[in-house]
């Protein structure tokens, strides 16, 4: 694999690239390459509220160059799974403000993760009836209060109805700003509702947002294009997985629909594009290639077989990242970055306690413990 030597942020940015140097993003000096990618935890409390061991959590991690939170979603409709946290309510807004203000006082750097379900969610978990791009099952089963269902047919949405969702994730970044967040990055991969529209089989529609490339690509372009008007460029970023196959989507074309949509968003000036290792490395080189801005990268598949380790992110830093997302090592690794810098153990994480609630397994991983 060539190494990328040129670089779209000059040499400035390029001189002594390495985990731990520093980097400039959008507005903020982050002290080093390390992000801590979203997780989702369902701790929230009743209503979508944040809590006080969210906030313990967030600020035990905030070494990190930047957090990017658990996704939170921006309207009842948008929720995915129970326990999930909300930014569409005052109640919402000021339930976050302390966990901001923990990481700030921490030293640390927070977006939020703007993340709406689409069609994996369920009557159960919102009483409502999903939406999607169209009237295709996610596959699989989703999380709702009584315990896993198969997820259900979404309701098709009209094209009059699109925009206001587009418009959603601006609106929920409008409360992140104001409740203390540093911006926002919205949930474009995984299956997801943006993830739905790019999608060749969840996405069958014949309107201006079905079809070609350009169609498919313009509900998330448009919800970047409404989040960067409310909230600034400099405040947004877009995560992605070129080729995923979560929840049953599948993507045609994949090199080709993705340098459509990253010279789409290009010229709206985001902060950052993070992309998840979910296409082969000569798919993921070319659209680095094709990406004029920052680029995050999480080095392997989300929730697959392997953890990503200083040697991943090594390896793509020289392949032309900027910055590299870890999750599960954050888990059981609140110091992960100390861990990281000093070639220390990284401590095992307990699967049990992902997303059982309480505190256990959230809030009670130690630092590395030296030798007296």
């Amino acid at each position: 694999m060539t190494l990328i030597e040129a670089h779209p942020h000059g040499p400035s940015q390029t001189h002594s690239r390495t985990l731990f140097s520093s980097y400039r993003l959008g507005g903020l000096a982050l002290p080093n390459r390390v992000v801590m990618a979203p997780m989702t935890r369902v701790r929230a409390a009743a209503g979508g509220l944040a809590t006080p061991s969210m906030a313990t959590y967030y600020a035990q991690r905030a070494t990190a160059g930047l957090i990017v939170s658990e996704g939170v979603q921006p309207s009842l409709i948008g929720q995915s799974n129970p326990g999930t946290p909300g930014l569409y309510t005052d109640e919402q807004v000021a339930s976050w403000r302390p966990v901001t203000a923990a990481v700030h006082a921490n030293g640390g750097r927070i977006f939020a993760q703007i993340m709406h379900g689409g069609r994996v969610s369920h009557p159960d978990t919102t009483g409502l009836v999903p939406v999607g791009p169209s009237a295709v099952a996610a596959v699989g089963e989703v999380f709702t209060p009584a315990g896993p269902q198969a997820a259900p047919a979404p309701r098709a949405l009209d094209t009059a109805e699109v925009p206001e969702h587009a418009q959603s994730y601006a609106a929920a970044a409008r409360r992140a700003v104001d409740a203390g967040f540093d911006g926002v990055e919205l949930h474009g991969a995984n299956g997801y509702l943006i993830s739905q529209f790019l999608s060749s089989n969840a996405n069958l529609r014949t309107d201006r947002y079905g079809g070609t490339i350009a169609n498919r690509v313009r509900f998330a372009v448009e919800a970047v294009a409404a989040t960067v008007d409310a909230v600034g460029a400099a405040r947004t970023g877009i995560r992605l997985s070129p080729g995923g196959t979560f929840w049953g989507v599948e993507e045609k074309d994949v090199l080709e629909l993705y340098t459509v949509l990253l010279g789409e968003l290009a010229r709206l000036e985001p902060a950052y594009v993070h992309l998840e290792a979910t296409a082969d490395d000569d798919v993921l080189v070319a659209l680095r290639r094709a990406w004029p801005g920052t680029l995050i990268m999480n080095p392997v598949v989300p929730m697959g077989p392997k953890r990503g380790g200083r040697p991943d992110a090594d390896r793509w830093l020289g392949l032309g990242a900027d910055l590299v997302s870890f999750g599960r090592a954050f888990i059981a690794n609140p110091d992960l970055v100390e861990r990281l810098r000093g070639g220390l153990p990284i401590a095992p994480d307990d699967e049990a306690t992902y997303y059982q609630g309480g505190d256990a397994g959230y809030v009670t991983y130690p630092a590395y413990q030296h030798a007296g």
